[in-house]
């Protein structure tokens, strides 16, 4: 990308390219990405409200239709991505009854784990079903997209009949 093009996206007006603070950058979907120093609390959250609006009304709609609990985790996995999903799961509200899709950015990991009175709905298949859907946008570079797709599949699959 040539300097000062933005791939066609438009930046907000109080921001200036051409004068970006220490750890900022813009990146190849025109968002502004801007580092943080360690211990620094973050002055804007990580995903906009629309993001936050869109993800809950598809965790509420799949929850509904489904009747499994879903539930979404973005962060730090550790090594084993499916122990430290299986870590979390105790965590999400009615674990029992829980489908949690869990995304490691740093290592691109992406699983699925579900609680034991659904497992028989949420199974592999469904959970393959799910990273499927959930991959194609995150390849993209869509998170949310992929989030709400992923959720939404599973949702639809783990229908009672």
């Amino acid at each position: 990308m040539a300097s000062g093009d933005h791939g066609g996206f438009s930046l907000p007006a109080h921001i200036d390219p051409n004068n970006l603070p220490m750890g900022a950058a813009i990146t190849s979907s025109g968002r502004l990405s801007v580092a943080r120093q360690p211990g620094a609390v973050a002055t804007t959250p990580p995903l906009t409200t629309k993001d936050l609006v869109a993800l809950d009304e598809t965790l509420s709609k799949a929850t509904d239709e489904a009747l499994v609990r879903f539930s979404i985790y973005i962060g730090d996995l550790g090594d084993d991505a499916v122990a430290g999903a299986e870590k979390l799961l105790p965590g999400v509200p009615e674990p029992e009854h829980a489908a949690l899709l869990a995304v490691s950015p740093n290592t691109k990991d992406v699983v699925v784990v579900s609680g034991s009175k659904v497992a028989d709905r949420v199974n592999d298949r469904v959970a393959q079903l799910g990273v499927t859907a959930a991959i194609a946008s995150f390849r993209a570079g869509d998170l949310v997209d992929g989030l709400v797709a992923g959720i939404r599949v599973m949702a639809n699959a783990a229908k009672r009949s």
